[in-house]
Protein backbone atom coordinates (compact mmCIF):
# COMPACT_ATOMS: atom_id res chain seq x y z
CA UNK A 1 0.00 0.00 0.00
CA UNK A 2 2.78 2.75 0.80
CA UNK A 3 5.05 1.60 -2.64
CA UNK A 4 1.22 2.32 -4.40
CA UNK A 5 0.88 5.63 -2.20
CA UNK A 6 4.50 6.79 -2.79
CA UNK A 7 3.83 6.31 -6.97
CA UNK A 8 -0.02 8.08 -6.76
CA UNK A 9 2.13 11.35 -4.74
CA UNK A 10 4.59 11.24 -7.24
CA UNK A 11 2.69 11.53 -10.28
CA UNK A 12 0.55 13.74 -8.59
CA UNK A 13 3.16 16.40 -7.61
CA UNK A 14 7.05 16.57 -6.34
CA UNK A 15 7.61 15.15 -2.47
CA UNK A 16 9.93 17.60 -0.90
CA UNK A 17 11.15 16.02 2.91
CA UNK A 18 13.27 17.61 5.75
CA UNK A 19 13.89 16.59 9.05
CA UNK A 20 14.46 12.89 10.47
CA UNK A 21 13.05 10.85 12.78
CA UNK A 22 16.41 9.83 15.20
CA UNK A 23 17.56 6.32 14.65
CA UNK A 24 16.75 5.46 18.45
CA UNK A 25 13.33 6.72 18.36
CA UNK A 26 12.40 4.04 15.24
CA UNK A 27 11.23 0.39 16.27
CA UNK A 28 9.47 1.88 19.53
CA UNK A 29 6.57 3.17 20.17
CA UNK A 30 6.05 6.80 18.64
CA UNK A 31 3.26 9.22 17.85
CA UNK A 32 3.40 11.75 15.30
CA UNK A 33 1.35 15.25 15.14
CA UNK A 34 0.52 16.24 11.77
CA UNK A 35 -1.66 19.83 10.81
CA UNK A 36 -4.20 18.80 8.42
CA UNK A 37 -4.32 21.03 5.23
CA UNK A 38 -6.76 18.96 2.50
CA UNK A 39 -7.90 15.57 1.81
CA UNK A 40 -4.93 14.55 -0.52
CA UNK A 41 -1.95 14.99 2.53
CA UNK A 42 -2.45 11.84 4.24
CA UNK A 43 -1.11 9.94 1.07
CA UNK A 44 1.61 13.12 1.24
CA UNK A 45 2.39 11.76 4.61
CA UNK A 46 2.70 8.29 3.87
CA UNK A 47 4.83 8.91 0.87
CA UNK A 48 7.34 11.11 3.24
CA UNK A 49 7.16 8.77 5.79
CA UNK A 50 7.81 5.95 3.22
CA UNK A 51 10.66 8.01 1.94
CA UNK A 52 12.03 7.95 5.66
CA UNK A 53 11.74 4.01 6.19
CA UNK A 54 8.77 3.92 7.94
CA UNK A 55 5.76 2.64 7.99
CA UNK A 56 3.08 4.41 9.66
CA UNK A 57 -0.52 3.81 10.95
CA UNK A 58 -3.32 6.35 11.58
CA UNK A 59 -6.10 6.91 13.92
CA UNK A 60 -9.08 6.91 11.21
CA UNK A 61 -12.67 7.56 12.06
CA UNK A 62 -14.43 4.41 12.07
CA UNK A 63 -16.67 5.36 8.53
CA UNK A 64 -13.24 4.74 6.65
CA UNK A 65 -12.41 0.98 8.45
CA UNK A 66 -16.13 0.70 7.76
CA UNK A 67 -15.96 1.50 3.87
CA UNK A 68 -16.28 -1.48 1.57
CA UNK A 69 -13.03 -2.00 -0.19
CA UNK A 70 -10.37 0.02 1.20
CA UNK A 71 -12.16 -0.50 4.87
CA UNK A 72 -10.77 -3.89 5.19
CA UNK A 73 -7.01 -3.06 3.99
CA UNK A 74 -7.15 -0.40 6.38
CA UNK A 75 -7.76 -2.63 9.18
CA UNK A 76 -5.22 -5.10 8.33
CA UNK A 77 -2.91 -2.34 8.23
CA UNK A 78 -3.38 -2.06 11.43
CA UNK A 79 -4.85 1.56 11.67
CA UNK A 80 -6.78 2.73 14.99
CA UNK A 81 -10.26 3.11 14.58
CA UNK A 82 -11.59 6.18 16.53
CA UNK A 83 -15.84 7.12 16.58
CA UNK A 84 -15.56 10.63 18.23
CA UNK A 85 -18.48 11.95 20.25
CA UNK A 86 -20.25 7.86 20.71
CA UNK A 87 -20.28 5.77 23.97
CA UNK A 88 -17.49 3.79 22.69
CA UNK A 89 -15.23 6.74 22.49
CA UNK A 90 -13.79 6.63 25.99
CA UNK A 91 -13.21 2.61 25.60
CA UNK A 92 -11.23 2.85 22.33
CA UNK A 93 -9.17 5.87 23.51
CA UNK A 94 -8.12 2.82 26.17
CA UNK A 95 -7.30 0.22 23.57
CA UNK A 96 -5.68 3.09 21.47
CA UNK A 97 -3.41 3.84 24.45
CA UNK A 98 -2.19 0.06 24.65
CA UNK A 99 -1.77 -0.66 21.44
CA UNK A 100 0.57 2.54 21.30
CA UNK A 101 2.44 1.41 24.14
CA UNK A 102 3.03 -2.11 22.31
CA UNK A 103 3.80 -0.77 19.10
CA UNK A 104 6.93 -0.93 17.03
CA UNK A 105 6.50 1.86 14.67
CA UNK A 106 4.46 5.06 14.61
CA UNK A 107 1.01 6.26 14.76
CA UNK A 108 -0.07 9.06 13.33
CA UNK A 109 -3.01 11.86 14.57
CA UNK A 110 -4.27 15.40 13.81
CA UNK A 111 -4.65 17.35 16.56
CA UNK A 112 -7.31 19.62 14.64
CA UNK A 113 -9.88 15.97 13.97
CA UNK A 114 -10.38 17.98 10.88
CA UNK A 115 -9.22 19.90 7.63
CA UNK A 116 -8.53 23.29 8.76
CA UNK A 117 -10.91 26.26 8.44
CA UNK A 118 -8.56 28.64 9.11
CA UNK A 119 -8.77 31.24 6.37
CA UNK A 120 -5.12 31.37 5.90
CA UNK A 121 -4.65 27.55 6.57
CA UNK A 122 -3.17 28.04 9.91
CA UNK A 123 -3.55 25.21 12.68
CA UNK A 124 -6.65 25.05 14.40
CA UNK A 125 -7.38 25.16 18.06
CA UNK A 126 -7.61 21.40 17.97
CA UNK A 127 -8.37 19.10 20.80
CA UNK A 128 -6.37 17.64 23.40
CA UNK A 129 -6.61 14.02 22.37
CA UNK A 130 -3.18 13.50 20.88
CA UNK A 131 -1.57 14.87 23.78
CA UNK A 132 -3.38 13.15 26.12
CA UNK A 133 -2.72 9.88 24.32
CA UNK A 134 0.84 10.28 24.25
CA UNK A 135 0.57 11.33 27.91
CA UNK A 136 -1.02 7.98 28.68
CA UNK A 137 1.03 5.83 26.85
CA UNK A 138 4.34 7.58 27.55
CA UNK A 139 5.65 7.78 24.19
CA UNK A 140 7.79 10.75 22.32
CA UNK A 141 5.88 13.01 20.20
CA UNK A 142 7.22 14.04 17.01
CA UNK A 143 6.28 16.89 14.93
CA UNK A 144 5.62 16.70 11.45
CA UNK A 145 4.40 20.09 9.57
CA UNK A 146 3.06 20.32 5.82
CA UNK A 147 2.28 22.27 2.87
CA UNK A 148 0.71 21.82 -0.58
CA UNK A 149 -1.04 19.14 -0.49
CA UNK A 150 -4.19 20.97 -0.46
CA UNK A 151 -3.33 21.94 -3.93
CA UNK A 152 -3.90 18.25 -4.68
CA UNK A 153 -7.36 18.22 -4.06
CA UNK A 154 -9.78 20.56 -3.30
CA UNK A 155 -11.97 20.46 0.21
CA UNK A 156 -15.04 19.52 -1.09
CA UNK A 157 -18.13 19.30 0.93
CA UNK A 158 -18.47 17.98 4.43
CA UNK A 159 -20.94 15.27 3.43
CA UNK A 160 -20.92 13.16 0.16
CA UNK A 161 -24.78 12.25 -0.85
CA UNK A 162 -25.25 12.38 -4.47
CA UNK A 163 -22.74 12.51 -7.71
CA UNK A 164 -22.13 16.13 -7.87
CA UNK A 165 -20.65 16.26 -3.94
CA UNK A 166 -17.73 14.52 -5.40
CA UNK A 167 -16.95 16.46 -8.54
CA UNK A 168 -15.06 19.30 -7.15
CA UNK A 169 -12.60 16.93 -5.97
CA UNK A 170 -12.37 14.52 -9.08
CA UNK A 171 -11.97 17.82 -10.91
CA UNK A 172 -9.36 19.12 -9.11
CA UNK A 173 -7.68 15.69 -8.55
CA UNK A 174 -7.41 15.44 -12.39
CA UNK A 175 -5.30 18.63 -13.07
CA UNK A 176 -2.95 18.61 -10.32
CA UNK A 177 -0.67 16.09 -12.14
CA UNK A 178 -0.82 19.54 -14.62
CA UNK A 179 0.25 21.96 -12.02
CA UNK A 180 2.96 19.43 -10.45
CA UNK A 181 2.31 20.93 -7.00
CA UNK A 182 5.14 20.74 -4.38
CA UNK A 183 4.26 18.80 -1.73
CA UNK A 184 6.58 19.99 1.55
CA UNK A 185 7.19 17.74 4.59
CA UNK A 186 9.19 18.39 7.42
CA UNK A 187 10.14 16.09 10.74
CA UNK A 188 10.68 18.29 14.09
CA UNK A 189 12.94 17.90 16.76
CA UNK A 190 10.75 15.14 19.67
CA UNK A 191 8.57 17.66 21.43
CA UNK A 192 9.52 18.17 25.50
CA UNK A 193 6.99 16.96 27.45
CA UNK A 194 8.59 15.67 30.51
CA UNK A 195 6.83 18.80 32.65
CA UNK A 196 3.44 17.31 31.85
CA UNK A 197 1.59 13.96 33.44
CA UNK A 198 -1.29 12.02 32.78
CA UNK A 199 -4.44 12.82 34.38
CA UNK A 200 -2.81 16.02 36.27
CA UNK A 201 -5.40 18.82 35.99
CA UNK A 202 -3.96 21.03 33.37
CA UNK A 203 -1.55 19.56 32.01
CA UNK A 204 -3.03 17.90 28.44
CA UNK A 205 -3.71 21.84 27.61
CA UNK A 206 -0.28 22.52 28.20
CA UNK A 207 1.04 19.73 26.31
CA UNK A 208 -1.85 19.77 23.53
CA UNK A 209 0.18 23.66 23.12
CA UNK A 210 3.69 22.66 23.17
CA UNK A 211 2.53 20.18 20.43
CA UNK A 212 0.28 22.87 18.26
CA UNK A 213 3.33 25.61 18.72
CA UNK A 214 6.26 22.96 17.41
CA UNK A 215 3.90 21.90 14.50
CA UNK A 216 3.20 25.61 13.81
CA UNK A 217 6.97 26.65 13.79
CA UNK A 218 7.91 23.60 11.43
CA UNK A 219 5.11 25.30 9.39
CA UNK A 220 6.61 29.08 9.05
CA UNK A 221 9.39 28.06 6.27
CA UNK A 222 7.79 25.43 4.55
CA UNK A 223 5.73 28.69 3.72
CA UNK A 224 7.83 31.29 3.79
CA UNK A 225 6.56 32.86 0.60
CA UNK A 226 2.73 32.27 2.01
CA UNK A 227 2.77 33.92 5.20
CA UNK A 228 -0.59 35.42 5.28
CA UNK A 229 -2.58 33.33 2.87
CA UNK A 230 -2.10 30.34 0.37
CA UNK A 231 -1.90 31.10 -3.19
CA UNK A 232 -3.53 28.70 -4.55
CA UNK A 233 -7.44 29.22 -3.87
CA UNK A 234 -10.06 26.22 -3.20
CA UNK A 235 -13.41 27.71 -3.70
CA UNK A 236 -14.83 24.99 -1.64
CA UNK A 237 -13.14 25.45 1.33
CA UNK A 238 -15.14 27.12 4.45
CA UNK A 239 -13.38 29.73 5.92
CA UNK A 240 -14.67 30.53 9.16
CA UNK A 241 -12.21 28.80 11.41
CA UNK A 242 -9.23 30.56 13.41
CA UNK A 243 -6.16 29.79 14.45
CA UNK A 244 -4.08 30.91 18.09
CA UNK A 245 -0.87 29.21 16.84
CA UNK A 246 -0.12 31.18 14.07
CA UNK A 247 2.63 34.14 13.97
CA UNK A 248 0.89 37.32 15.58
CA UNK A 249 -1.64 35.35 16.70
CA UNK A 250 -0.38 33.78 19.97
CA UNK A 251 -1.05 34.42 23.84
Amino acid sequence: MLAVDHGLVSVVGRLRVTGCVPRSLRGKPLLMAANHIGVFDAFVLMAACRRLGLAPRFMLAGGLLDAPVVGPALRASGHLRVDRGSSSAVAQFGQAAEALRLATGPLIVYPEGRISREPGLWPERGKTGAARLALAAGVPVIPISQWGAHEAVYWGTETVTKLSDILPLARSGLTAPLRRPTFRVHFGEPVDLSPFRAGRPGDAVKAHAAIMHAITDGLVPLRADEPDVPRFVDPTRPTDGRSPWRPGARP
